[in-house]
């Protein structure tokens, strides 16, 4: 009897390591395959160059009051305003340049002592290997100042776990009707 005891208590044993051990290799190879899906561990390094129109004026603007306090229109910083944009990202500042994508989202003043936006916009490309890849962007644009950046702060597609910077600098702003045209050099790290 105790041979038969020893006997299925070792079984049973061998039964459960082997299970245990299977079950690990089964974690352990959908992690490895998640990972090479993205390829970790191969990072790569894209510099883009392109232009956002922000068009706020006109028969077809781009961007869009959405909201407003009601003293923004004493506040010099127009303090409260809230923007939503579907703005093109063309290859050359013209208008008319070739598309490349479209800058969707909101910006709002978010500063009363100076002109400084709250931005949180996705870049998505339309043109080349980019082509239904998203970048988004989340920070404060000091849009008076020359020299600004902003985080990159995820992607989708081409620039799964995306990070990096941008860097805007106004190109042409007209500050009658409120339009723009933004110059963008993105440094983008991704898998």
């Amino acid at each position: 009897m105790r041979k038969l005891v020893l006997v299925l208590y070792l079984f049973l044993l061998s039964s459960i390591v082997v299970h245990h051990s299977h079950a690990n290799w089964s974690i352990t190879s959908s992690l490895q395959d998640w990972r090479d899906s993205l390829a970790l561990g191969r990072e790569k390094t894209t510099r883009m160059h392109f232009y956002f129109h922000d068009i706020v004026s006109g028969k077809k603007p781009t961007a869009m009051k959405i909201a407003q306090a009601s003293t923004t229109t004493k506040s010099p910083t127009v303090f409260g305003i809230v923007m939503m944009a579907d703005d093109p990202l063309t290859e050359g500042p013209e208008p008319t340049s070739k598309p490349v994508g479209r800058a969707q989202g909101l910006y709002g003043s978010a500063d009363q002592e100076q002109f400084a936006l709250l931005f949180a916009m996705s870049f998505e490309f339309t043109d080349g290997i980019y082509n239904g890849s998203t970048l988004s962007i989340l920070g404060r644009n000091p849009a008076l100042q020359l020299i600004r950046e902003m985080p990159i702060v995820g992607g989708t597609g081409v620039f799964k776990l995306a990070r990096g910077m941008v860097f805007p600098k106004t190109y042409w702003f007209n500050a009658t009707s409120g339009d723009a045209v933004v110059e963008y050099h993105i440094t983008v790290i991704h898998y």
